[in-house]
């Protein structure tokens, strides 16, 4: 008999994750930050953003999982009502056009990424309870189509589409996990993909989005712009990369380079060698996670990392497929990496959930 204990190559993933990242919002942010009258200040935010994020790792790690399951619904209503408030004029901040963040006064908050983490939890409960009721449609499925339904609906209101998938995609996986018939779940993705498509179309941003990634080159001072520079700083990197801080994407060529597309200066400064770093580390973390959900102690516990631990490796995927150009732009962060202080604390939490099912696997 084994005792259980943290698995702690999951956590040597997630440590390097966040190192890797730090160093390169400090490669990257500087530029921008010196208008703000400080080429530090988005350093600064980071490492109070990653101290923040480590102590509720800690506090994850220590939580009872039976309360967490026990308030799962009343903690996902909270993060309900608080996706709301963004919408309320004074409490509800716009950025770039988008109203995602609540403002705090001293910082601002974004519930989208909070919503994350709490419907992974609502539907881990809900799938645990329901058992193989999940295989009827009208009583199983349904009820939780719903909910998951509306959330979507909320984020894409924002306008935040790219959320929105990532959010149905890892409820679509648990409820292939959670045991759904490959029936019902081949006919919903079906619908979901008509759906995006029609979502994407109907919306000028939107399509204009997807115009450019199938030939940013048609417009390359336009709607192309983004695409056609993260292209040129990930090969520009070449092998061995230009440098750490001698990116020449990050002097107001590439938007967003230290938030969305930290992938591309990374790329660009590090090369290869440093990107197939970081997509090793996030294989570490998913292999490492689906070992921790597969050896969970009860079946909320196995659900609830599955879908944590999915959640967090196709938002890096999706990202890093979105500065390669593979996929259209979709506004989501990278993991531990990207710039943020709601996505980061809400991360790493959820990181220390996982340890902490981890500490309650089976014995063998």
């Amino acid at each position: 008999m084994r005792k259980p204990s943290i698995d702690y190559l999951f956590l040597f993933a997630v440590i390097a994750l966040t190192a890797i990242g730090l160093i390169m919002v400090f490669s990257a942010s500087p530029t921008m930050a010196l208008k703000l009258g400080d080429s530090y200040l988005f350093l600064k935010k980071q490492i109070l953003y990653i101290l923040l994020g480590f102590a509720a790792l800690y506090f994850g790690l220590r939580l009872d999982l039976g309360s967490l399951k026990k308030w799962a619904v009343y903690i996902f209503a909270a993060s309900v009502l608080l996706l709301l408030l963004v919408y309320i004029p004074g409490v509800g901040r716009k950025i770039s056009g988008a109203a995602r963040w609540i403002d705090l006064l001293i910082f601002t908050f974004q519930p989208s990424e909070l919503i994350k983490f709490t419907t992974v939890l609502l539907l881990a409960s809900l799938l645990a309870k329901m058992g193989e009721k999940i295989k009827d449609f009208l009583q199983g499925l349904v009820p939780l189509l719903i909910v998951v339904g509306i959330v979507a609906a909320l984020i894409v209101a924002q306008p935040d589409l790219g959320t929105a998938l990532t959010i149905l995609v890892t409820a679509f996986i648990l409820l292939f996990v959670a045991g759904a018939k490959n029936v019902h779940l081949a006919s919903l993705g079906g619908i979901g993909i008509l759906g995006v498509l029609a979502i994407s179309l109907a919306s000028p941003y939107r399509l204009r989005r997807l115009l450019a990634f199938i030939d940013p080159w048609k417009d390359p001072q336009g709607i192309g712009f983004q695409v056609i520079q993260s292209l040129l700083a990930v090969g520009s990197g070449g092998i061995f990369g230009v440098g750490l801080g001698a990116s020449r994407q990050k002097f107001f060529y590439l938007p967003q380079q230290f938030t969305d597309f930290i992938f591309a200066i990374l790329c660009e400064e590090t090369g290869l060698i440093g990107a197939a770093t970081v997509v090793v580390l996030f294989i570490i973390f998913a292999g490492r996670g689906i070992r921790i959900a597969f050896s969970a102690a009860d079946h909320f516990n196995y659900l609830l990392a599955s879908g944590l631990v999915s959640w967090l490796t196709l938002q890096a995927l999706m990202n890093i497929m979105v500065v390669l150009g593979l996929i259209p732009t979709t506004g989501i962060p990278l993991p531990f990496i990207s710039y943020g202080g709601t996505a980061t604390i809400v991360n790493l939490f959820a990181v220390g959930i996982v340890l902490n099912i981890s500490l309650q696997a089976k014995k063998t």
